[in-house]
């Protein structure tokens, strides 16, 4: 069920960020995929999903990364939050987008 629901994120934030299939998966510093994937992971812990499982299904995609950039990157989305009102309705739309029945 986790599997689904990120899977499902991964690809909403993707397209909300105009990537490619599979680019959210790079290992690259552009800053729109950086910005992609910690919305990914700040997504995924307040669905709630445990870290470990966000990380393991980051290596099945091809981007092996530790416990410890997860949290860095669910504090800089929450950082955002308080700064830029667009990230909340990006995560709203997102949400709204992801249902999983």
């Amino acid at each position: 069920m986790k599997a689904k629901i990120f899977k499902k994120y991964a690809e909403q934030i993707s397209n909300h960020f105009e990537l490619g299939e599979g680019e959210i998966f790079q290992k690259s510093k552009r800053r729109d995929i950086v910005d992609a994937r910690q919305l990914l992971y700040y997504m995924c812990s307040n669905r709630p999903m445990r870290l470990r499982y966000i990380q393991e299904y980051m290596k099945q995609n091809g981007y092996d990364i530790a416990h410890s950039s997860i949290l860095h990157g669910i504090d800089v989305v929450k950082k955002r939050l308080v700064q830029d009102e667009d990230y909340e309705w990006l995560i709203s739309k997102v949400k709204d987008e992801c249902v999983i029945h």
